[in-house]
């Protein structure tokens, strides 16, 4: 009887015990001031816009054509760019090879307007076609898809035979399209494979086409894409040698990111 007694009373005293300890308070967190999740540097740097009436370039951008000249530019296959500038403008000339920039880039912001002629003939492929080319590797295909169907991997706006785009914004032609295009420059392992994918955002005419797509590889006109190691390139504008009339561009400008 002695021991179920001291049974009982051990067990009163164990439940005593928990209960104090559930009772017994601890500090509450500090409740969140405002001021506690702000900061204040760095400061983002003040970047003036370009004026719209003006087509010009942002303060911080490199200007790449001004209306002016080529200077920035030099052939593909070496000299300097032979393609013709004429009232702002400059024109593909198709007896001259492919161009590309003098300078080199990686990840960046390019701005690049283009107009396929209002007398522009062919059809599919063959019709107004060229394209942007991302550090030299990686396509973004030009081309007059206004009423003019082709495969959906090659038409405007296109990660050529990679990706179709999410929409055909074309303007008809004579009238001027806009490429605004955020591109992140690869990182490879040291096999050469990559370590994180080129990726590319893509508006025309204020209408997205691409959305963080990762680009696969080059682009080539035939096979499948390949991984090919590389540092900063150049961009490149293509000379491409259908028989339709030569498409002109203006107001490029790039913003390295």
């Amino acid at each position: 009887m002695k021991r179920v007694i001291l049974s009982a009373l051990a067990v009163m005293l164990f439940a005593g015990a928990s209960a104090q300890e559930q009772k017994k308070e601890y500090p509450k967190p500090e409740g969140m001031r405002p001021g506690m999740t702000e900061f204040w540097t760095p400061q983002p740097k003040v970047v003036t816009p370009g004026d719209i009436k003006t087509n010009s370039a942002p303060s911080d951008a490199i200007v790449l054509f001004d209306g002016t000249n080529l200077s920035a530019w030099k052939s593909r296959g070496g000299g300097e760019a032979a393609w013709k500038v004429h009232d702002g403008v400059f024109t593909v000339d198709k007896s001259k090879g492919d161009i590309e920039t003098k300078m080199h880039f990686g990840s960046m912001q390019l701005h690049i307007e283009w107009m396929v002629p209002e007398n522009i003939t062919g059809t599919g492929q063959g019709r107004g076609n060229s394209g942007v080319f991302l550090q030299g590797m990686y396509e973004v295909q030009i081309l007059d898809c206004y009423n003019n169907e082709t495969y959906s991997n090659g038409q405007t706006g296109s990660i050529y035979k990679q990706v179709r785009p999410l929409a055909n914004a074309m303007r008809k032609p004579g009238e001027w399209n806009v490429y605004d295009i955020i591109y992140n420059a690869p990182v490879f392992n040291e096999d050469g494979t990559y370590k994180v994918h080129p990726t590319i955002t893509l508006i025309h005419n204020g209408v997205l086409l691409l959305n963080n797509f990762a680009i696969q590889g080059t682009t080539e006109y035939i096979g499948l894409p390949r991984v090919v190691k590389h540092g900063d390139g150049p961009i490149q504008l293509q000379m491409h040698g259908d028989p339709s009339e030569p498409i002109s561009f203006r107001n490029i400008w790039v913003r390295k990111l």
